[in-house]
């Protein structure tokens, strides 16, 4: 993919972010953005030249809500399809397909708030509440809840998220010290292997 295109498929996810936030908040429905989007959120704060691109729109939810949200998103203007994926360790996934982009990897994706992600996760993930209105206008997870949240999911996408806010000077004392124990040990490890590549 060029930069155009590169550049275009951001669009298109920031696009389709301000839609489905835009019909929540219409619906009156409690939600966070969380992923990469979340991360791109309070990065940009600091350094806009510093956030990463992501496919997709990760919202967390509470799953009472599952019918309210299913139906702010399913009817016009945006018309997205509803979908439940399986997957081997994870939760069923409910997934919105928006019918500009049909495609599995780009859609919107549910997180169920204050359950475990993956029945193996030792922390829960956050509730709706853990939230505040970003300047953009959506309501992002806070800036506690998405370290706990990417430090729980440690893959290398998660490692990278983390990295991205520390690099820009985000994870300061107060947010490491309310860590619990073993994510702490994990932010640790991702600083050490930082300063060995320094």
């Amino acid at each position: 993919m060029g930069i155009s295109g590169h550049v275009m498929a951001m669009n298109r996810v920031q696009q389709r972010l301000t839609r489905s936030t835009a019909a929540l908040d219409r619906a009156g429905v409690r939600y966070a953005v969380v992923g990469g989007n979340a991360v791109a959120a309070w990065v940009g704060r600091v350094d806009p030249g510093a956030t990463r691109a992501t496919k997709d729109v990760d919202l967390l939810v509470s799953r009472e809500d599952l019918a309210k949200v299913t139906s702010a998103l399913t009817a016009p203007p945006l018309n997205f399809t509803r979908q439940i994926l399986t997957h081997e360790d994870l939760r069923d996934i409910v997934l919105f397909i928006d019918p500009d982009e049909p495609s599995k990897t780009s859609g919107v994706h549910l997180v169920w708030a204050g359950e475990k992600i993956r029945p193996s996760y030792t922390v829960l993930s956050p509730l709706v509440d853990e939230s505040e209105r970003d300047p953009e206008g959506f309501l992002v997870v806070s800036l506690a809840a998405l370290v706990r949240m990417k430090l729980t999911s440690y893959r290398p996408i998660d490692q990278a998220h983390v990295t991205d806010l520390l690099s820009v000077g985000l994870i300061g004392p107060d947010l490491r010290a309310a860590l619990p124990a073993e994510l702490a040990l994990r932010l640790a490890d991702i600083e050490r292997g930082l300063l060995e590549h320094e």
